[in-house]
């Protein structure tokens, strides 16, 4: 291996390390300290997941009454047609 080839291939790794770093979410300042970025993304993900869950609550709040009154009205109804 020859001199240009070990520049090239030393500038091919730097390249990939930042591009890795940069898709992570990984930003250095100049002295060099390294600090996550945070990802406005995330947080709309998050927002949505925690309204998502308050849906499915509802929601199973909802069939688990509507299971309860469906029993009773069976139970109602059997009472009835008892003689």
């Amino acid at each position: 291996m020859n001199i240009w080839e070990m520049i090239v291939l030393i500038v091919a790794i730097g390249a990939v390390a930042s591009v890795l770093r940069a898709r992570y979410g990984i930003r250095e300042d100049a002295e060099g300290n390294q600090y996550p970025i945070a990802d406005p993304d995330a947080a709309r993900a998050r927002e949505e997941i925690r309204n998502l869950k308050e849906r499915i609550a509802v929601l199973e709040r909802i069939a688990t009454e509507n299971d309860r009154s469906h029993m009773l009205d069976r139970e109602i109804e059997r009472l009835r047609d008892r003689p």
